[in-house]
């Protein structure tokens, strides 16, 4: 761990309820991670079934309700959220004297694809060529720029693989356009890989700093279905922990924060951030000492940050769309099935297994005995 002396210690006494923007597994896992500090939590989200309703009261409203905000503000003596489409404006109506972490300008940043593409050009983080568009001359003078194949992304709103298309020739210009035009685009280079890995680390009130192992992670259809940790790689890790920090650093950053990046030739090249707990963490709960969702929360209240040593070996396994029955995931040695309460859909994320197994050799033995895995 490092300490910076940025800025005093900030107690963590008076915080006891804590508000989280947004009420999906993220907010449940968070309060699940508070509940044995002593904390309390209330969620905003538009839906009263969210898993956050599971496990502490919804105030019902929209993200970008002022209203709504002041309310849940009122209620609580901190903020937080587990969602990046907050509107950052009417986030501008909270009391001043209300903390509301990981800092907005992080929250900003990672809701715009050119604006964290700038944010690594300023920070001297690899990444992909990319040209911002929002017409169809634009995009044929990007293309000129950055080359066959790319991909057409929404700058905003793309998750799971939405939101994205892949340009592989002159005659998908326009159909790509035509799919996600009438919004700001970004056009990326398309960067050949040989695998995904993303860094978790955490920074404090204080400026304490913590890292957890690179997980490498494997994508079906745009939806990330199975992290591994750790991702044996020292220059890797260094590497990773360098650019996670420089921007933690320039945002001054509390909470827990995760980059994405591509491996290609041996190098990293940064993807996205997300300024919040993360999909590719949740094997932290089972997997390392002190879990992702625990260590935000201390970060948030400048608590000692938690141990981030691994356990064992590990492996997160969405369950995308179904759920699979939990006495044949139970019956595999190592797993811990976790359950967000959700109603089933297509490209869903309806809940996750963690396998931890003592060798890497046991952890691949047990994911082949994993019901309804393929091609994985």
């Amino acid at each position: 761990m490092q300490t910076s002396k940025a800025k005093p210690p900030v107690s963590a006494a008076a915080v006891k309820t804590i508000g989280i923007v947004g009420a999906g597994q993220l907010g449940r896992m968070l309060a699940l991670a508070g509940y044995p500090l002593g904390l309390q939590f209330v969620f905003l989200d538009k839906s009263p079934d969210s898993p956050g309703g599971q496990v502490a009261r919804i105030i019902p409203g929209e993200f970008n309700d002022p209203r709504k905000l002041a309310e849940l503000a009122a209620s609580v003596d901190l903020l937080t959220y587990d969602v990046e489409n907050v509107s950052v404006d009417a986030l501008g109506d909270i009391p001043k004297s209300k903390t509301f972490l990981p800092p907005v300008a992080a929250l900003a940043t990672g809701q715009d694809r050119l604006l964290e593409k700038e944010l690594f050009q300023e920070l001297r983080i690899p990444t992909a060529r990319y040209r911002a568009v929002d017409s169809m001359p634009e995009l044929e003078e990007a293309i000129q720029a950055i080359g066959y194949p790319a991909v057409l992304k929404t700058r905003r709103l793309g998750y799971d693989g939405r939101g994205q298309r892949f340009i592989r020739s002159p005659a998908e210009l326009g159909s790509a356009f035509n799919a996600l035009g009438g919004v700001p685009l970004i056009l990326e280079q398309f960067i050949e890989f040989s695998r995904e890995v993303s860094i978790i680390g955490v920074r404090s009130r204080s400026g304490q700093t913590a890292f957890y192992a690179l997980a490498e992670n494997r994508h079906r259809d745009g939806i990330l279905r199975i992290s591994m940790a750790p991702y044996h790689d020292k220059k890797l890790q260094a590497l990773a922990q360098k650019h996670a920090l420089r921007i933690m650093r320039h945002f001054d950053y509390a909470g827990v924060f995760t980059i994405e990046f591509f491996v290609s030739r041996g190098q990293l090249i940064a993807n996205e951030t997300a300024p919040r707990v993360h999909n590719s963490g949740h094997w932290t709960i089972e997997g390392a000492v002190t879990s992702q969702f625990e260590n935000h929360l201390r970060a948030l209240l400048d608590l000692p940050l938690g141990d981030t040593t691994t356990t064992g070996f590990s492996a997160m396994v969405n369950f995308i769309g179904q759920m699979p029955e939990r006495d044949a995931v139970l019956k595999i040695p190592g797993a811990h099935y976790h359950d967000y309460g959700k109603q089933p859909r297509p490209a869903r994320k309806l809940g996750h297994a963690t396998l931890v197994c003592k060798t890497r050799k046991q952890l691949a033995a047990c994911l082949k005995k994993f019901p309804g895995l393929v091609d994985d």
